[in-house]
């Protein structure tokens, strides 16, 4: 399934500048980034459980924001793309 991660860390303190970099570090491991605080990852059911936890872990609920968007294939899904921003196809060969 497609996973939208947005997440929205409060920075106004030392603590909370180093949940952010915690936050995106997860975030980078597992999907490719959109936007600054927005990634995109390609998991099963399992492994978004994990992040889930994982990115539970990090946050401040009092103080921050987590929003994870699962989009099922089998619904289907279309991903409308403008400006300059180029994907990576994680389908395709991996050329080296």
């Amino acid at each position: 399934m497609l996973v939208l991660v947005c997440y929205d860390v409060n920075t106004e303190t030392k603590a909370g500048r180093r949940r952010l970099r915690r936050v995106a570090r997860v975030c980078e491991s597992t999907g490719q980034r959109v936007q600054k605080s927005v990634f995109e990852c390609q998991l099963d059911l399992a492994r978004f459980e994990a992040l889930e936890r994982e990115l539970l872990a990090e946050i401040d609920a009092q103080q921050d924001c987590l929003r994870l968007y699962r989009i099922p294939e089998t619904r289907g899904f279309e991903v409308l793309e403008h400006g300059a921003f180029k994907s990576v196809d994680f389908e395709a060969p991996l050329i080296l």
